[in-house]
């Protein structure tokens, strides 16, 4: 029974091995994609504030005096304009949706992920359920007749003691668990920060959400770092 037992705890610790290595992979194919995202509200900040810029004080001294100094059409119509060029305006435009259409497209790679990082968890979940159970069953044809209830109830408590070893079963879905729902938070603010982007966006709000993807509030930098050092 002793080898049975130590053949499922060692078929065990591989498989949630296995299975730990391809869950932080994918945790970091999610967070290369953070850092994109970032790029793209970055570019979507720099074209908004581009576009509303503040035209020329043409009250001002200085001001004026450059423009009397240089008072032409062209100028003029700058000024008419806004203080914006027409192909810069349709440039940042162009900009915005080019930014907006990657954010989405962020979104939709960080949710299949996130959907992948649901379902390895649930595989860690039934690898354990599933070795317990076969495990009681062992202990339950190798208990004969002359082995009471009690007996075979401390044996299957021994037994079940050895496969929650820390550094086999418990650890590996606890931290897979706590990361899973850490990731999952930093999703729904990303998702709830590029659904609230229009022309309207004030700059503080984007400010705001440009530095809350970047500190990424919900992700503990310690229980990541303590993650990987499981990876040998």
């Amino acid at each position: 029974m002793d080898t049975e037992e130590g053949k499922l705890d060692s078929e065990l610790e591989k498989k949630l091995f296995q299975i730990y290595k391809s869950f932080l992979t994918r945790v970091t194919k999610f967070e290369e994609l953070v850092a994109v995202g970032a790029r793209f509200l970055v570019g979507f900040q720099q074209g908004l504030e581009h576009l509303r810029r503040y035209p020329i004080d043409r009250t001002s001294k200085f001001v004026g005096k450059i423009f009397e100094a240089n008072e032409t059409k062209r100028l003029e119509l700058y000024f008419e304009g806004g203080c914006i060029k027409t192909h810069d305006g349709v440039d940042n435009i162009s900009k915005l949706h080019t930014c907006h259409l990657g954010l989405c497209e962020h979104l939709s790679k960080a949710k299949s992920i996130l959907n992948d990082l649901e379902c390895l968890l649930e595989d860690v979940m039934g690898a354990m359920q599933n070795v317990n159970g076969t495990l009681s069953s062992i202990l339950g044809q190798d208990s004969g007749d002359g082995i009471n209830k009690q007996a075979t109830h401390n044996d299957e408590e021994e037994a079940s003691s050895q496969l929650q070893n820390p550094e086999v079963t418990t650890d590996y879905a606890a931290l897979m668990g706590i990361i899973y729902s850490m990731v999952k938070q930093d999703y729904i603010m990303q998702e709830k920060i590029v659904s609230a982007l229009n022309f309207k966006t004030s700059a503080v709000e984007l400010e705001s959400y440009c530095m809350m993807w970047s500190l990424r509030p919900f992700v503990n930098d310690g229980i990541m770092h303590q993650a990987w050092k499981r990876i040998p």
